[in-house]
């Protein structure tokens, strides 16, 4: 019988959530999705990408990793390992004065999130273009792996995300 992995039970989990928050509520729109097995490394990935309803201009990115010997400790039964995956999210936003808005992006992520690490943020435009504007890729990480432990916190991470796009907009 199959027994489905943490990366594929936790996938599910924000599928359900986040598709909810869509179809049933109206809140969000999902605006992408992928789910990945890389052949080379023999890793998993996955990413939901929404934005809130109406208003994609800012969107949000829930993003899963397992890398093969996440996935190998898991099956096999390794002694002494604990199965799970890398849990990061990140923020989509186009900004103007890049020097004043990406401070105020640091407030606002470092405040909803308290995170261990600091927010990356990365700036880009397309070359050959005078930009008058960037695209911000805000990115948060995680330190610890995550597995069904943390299902309870799924809701409070989501909500967080949704805060976070909130406050995003109102920049």
């Amino acid at each position: 019988m199959f027994d489905p992995t943490v990366f594929e039970n936790l996938k599910v989990a924000f599928e359900n959530q986040l598709y909810d928050l869509d179809n049933l509520t109206g809140q969000i729109e999902i605006t992408g999705r992928s789910d990945r097995l890389e052949m080379s490394v023999m890793s998993r990935q996955f990413a939901l990408r929404f934005a809130l309803a109406g208003r994609r201009e800012i969107a949000a990115e829930i993003r899963l990793e397992a890398s093969l010997k996440d996935l190998a400790a898991e099956i096999l039964e390794a002694p002494g390992e604990t199965p799970g995956c890398k849990l990061g999210v990140r923020f989509y936003v186009r900004v103007r004065n890049a020097a004043a808005q990406c401070e105020l992006i640091q407030e606002i992520v470092q405040r909803i999130w308290g995170p261990d690490e600091p927010p990356v943020q990365r700036l880009s435009f397309l070359y050959g273009e005078t930009p008058d504007s960037y695209m911000n890729t805000i990115e948060l990480k995680f330190s610890r792996k995550i597995n069904e432990d943390q299902m309870g916190d799924i809701p409070d991470l989501i909500d967080h995300m949704l805060r976070t796009l909130t406050e995003l907009q109102a920049l």
